[in-house]
């Protein structure tokens, strides 16, 4: 485990990660995170576990990692957005993410819709949003990050979904210079959030996401949708071709068939 002092050393932010809670374990990072908010922490504040008993992903599955051998954290924000523009903070996140990994690695990231970032088709990273408003907007984002650094192995109906940086890299990642690199990229893309730019954001995502063009599954509250993926919506739903139509869906499990 690393210290406070390790993981501030020779950090280059100016605000996000400066004030920083460190724990060998926790329940979550998010639900920290949260409680955090609603204390009215500073913003830029963030939560670094070695390991989660209760981590958790979209849609409130778990996630699994070993501990010690990844990165887990989560970040607070207070932009001012509308509701309507929210769920684009999971793009703010993906980008800044995958950035830090393709410095880390020399490999590409693909982004997939909604918040998993790839490495040879795998998921490396997953992102979990969580924002909060009132009637007078939004009072916090927590932005949730998990990344698979140093682990090796994957339960058995993870193997086939999931990898590791080191294993992409066939090298070991240091854990300490991947943090600082992410919240580095958190902080500078953070400013493009600020302006309400979210068109550079956006771009970066969309020039890491292959599934354009093709049909996927939507597995969601309700049923399943397919359709052929066609672009983002400008408030970040995923714009589908299907037999009765265009549809947008803003959350749900995807399959890409072709």
């Amino acid at each position: 485990m690393y210290s406070k002092e390790e993981l501030l050393e020779g950090l280059k932010t100016t605000v996000v990660g400066r004030k920083l809670f460190l724990f060998d374990s926790i329940d979550s990072t998010n639900a920290c995170a949260k409680t955090l908010a609603e204390a009215d922490m500073e913003e830029g504040a963030v939560v670094f576990a070695d390991f989660q008993t209760e981590g958790r992903g979209r849609l409130g599955r778990s996630w699994l990692s070993e501990p010690g051998n990844n990165l887990l954290f989560s970040c607070i924000f207070r932009p001012s957005l509308s509701k309507e523009r929210a769920g684009l903070m999971t793009f703010f996140a993906a980008v800044s993410a995958a950035k830090a990994i393709e410095t880390m690695t020399h490999q590409i990231v693909e982004c997939k819709w909604p918040n998993d970032l790839l490495l040879g088709g795998k998921k490396c990273c997953g992102i979990l949003l969580e924002n909060s408003f009132t009637q007078d907007g939004m009072t916090h984002s927590v932005v949730g990050i998990g990344v698979n650094v140093n682990q090796e192995k994957f339960e058995q109906s993870l193997q086939t979904k999931a990898t590791s940086l080191k294993q992409v890299a066939r090298k070991k990642i240091d854990r300490k210079e991947l943090f600082q690199a992410m919240l580095y990229e958190l902080e500078t893309q953070y400013g493009n959030v600020v302006k309400g730019n979210f068109d550079f954001i956006l771009n970066e995502w969309n020039r890491r996401c292959t599934m354009f063009g093709k049909t996927a599954n939507v597995v969601r509250e309700g049923g399943t949708i397919t359709g052929k993926a066609l672009e983002l919506s400008p408030d970040g739903g995923l714009v589908l071709e299907t037999a009765t139509g265009t549809e947008i869906v803003y959350a749900g499990d995807v399959t890409v068939l072709t």
